[in-house]
Formats: structure tokens, C-alpha cells, sequence
């Protein structure tokens, strides 16, 4: 029962966690910029392994009976969003823009720190789908079964934050020409835009 219980933890948290959203577009961009790169993995995981574990405990319930709670986290969370998405449409839309990014210092890790917390827990979908989706399942699980389930999406959340981070130096000979860097910041201000929208419909 125990091990069901962690691979249904594993596959869940895995599907939840893979999708392309802005948490992992950020990772992927900076992982790619080779810029802090295991700050930000250890945070995305940290994150995760919080939220989960709160979830399983209960805190999706209470999150659900707190609606004005969500309400302005997901305000805060789409203003963060679309902001961020302009960015990467600047920089895809005019080259000039990515120009002036490599004449730019490169931000300091306490920048890049908040800026990978905000994508972690300003996107009302984490608590959405960690908090209360894992925790409602999670903590249907009888027995002990809730923590082996707590421990497979936190797994799943482990290898693919650090397979996301650490892999993506083998993408860097693609990533050696200018275009494909437009074609991800477009790709980026895509994701962030539906995002925002998406958190109101």
C-alpha cells in the first residue's frame, strides 16, 4: 500500500510539476545563462517540498475557505506575470534589447534570489496544484499512505528541478545563436501572458 501510495505521488507530482509554466522557464532561462543556476534549483525544490507537505497536512482545505486570500495572490501573481512576460517580448521583438542585456551587469544572486521566489509563490497555479490538487489527493491515502505519497511528489519534484537545471548546459550549443534566444523569449512571453490570463477564468 505504502509503495502505491509513493509512485501515485511520483506520477502525479511529476505531471503537475513537468508542465511548462513560469517557474520552469525561468530555471531554464537561467540555467542557460549559467547564473546561479543551484540557488535557483534549490529553491524551486524547497518551494515545492514546503507546499506539498502543506498540502498533504491540511493547508489546501484552508486555502479553499480563503477565497479573498486567493483572490489577491492571483492579482499580485498576474501583475508579476505580464510584467515579466513584456520583458521577454522586448527582448524577442527587438534584437537590439538582447544587445543591450549582454552590455548590462548580470543581476547579483540576492536579484536573481527574489526573482525565483516570485515565480515559485506568486503563481496562484503552484498552490493550486501543489497545495490543494496533491493535498486533497494526498490526504485520501489511509494510513501512512499520506506520506509516501508526500515523499513521491517531493521526488519527482527533486529530479526534475535538477534535471531541468543541471541538463540544460547541453542545450547551450543551440542556444549559441541569437535566434534561438528570440524564439525562447517569445516562447517565455507566451507562457507568462497565458498565465496571468488564466488565473482569471
Amino acid at each position: 500500500m505504502e509503495a502505491t501510495a509513493f509512485l501515485k505521488g511520483i506520477g502525479l507530482g511529476g505531471s503537475l510539476i513537468v508542465a511548462i509554466g513560469s517557474q520552469n522557464a525561468y530555471l531554464l532561462r537561467q540555467a542557460l545563462k549559467r547564473e546561479f543556476v543551484m540557488t535557483c534549483i534549490a529553491i524551486c525544490i524547497i518551494c515545492d517540498v514546503v507546499l506539498i507537505g502543506a498540502g498533504v497536512a491540511g493547508m489546501g482545505q484552508m486555502i479553499m475557505e480563503a477565497p479573498s486570500l486567493l483572490f489577491w495572490i492571483k492579482i499580485a501573481g498576474a501583475g508579476f506575470l505580464f510584467w515579466y512576460g513584456l520583458r521577454a517580448a522586448r527582448s524577442a521583438i527587438n534584437p537590439s534589447a538582447m544587445e543591450e542585456d549582454k552590455n548590462t551587469t548580470a543581476p547579483d544572486r540576492k536579484t536573481v534570489i527574489a526573482a525565483m521566489l516570485a515565480f515559485s509563490l506568486l503563481n496562484p497555479h503552484v498552490y493550486l496544484d501543489t497545495v490543494v490538487l496533491l493535498g486533497s489527493i494526498g490526504g485520501q491515502q489511509p494510513g501512512d499512505g499520506r506520506l509516501y505519497f508526500a515523499l513521491g511528489a517531493m521526488l519527482a519534484s527533486i529530479l526534475w528541478f535538477s534535471s531541468l537545471g543541471l541538463g540544460a548546459q547541453y542545450l547551450r550549443p543551440i542556444f549559441s545563436r541569437p535566434s534561438a534566444w528570440r524564439i525562447l523569449d517569445g516562447i517565455i512571453a507566451v507562457v507568462m501572458w497565458s498565465l496571468a490570463v488564466s488565473l482569471f477564468l
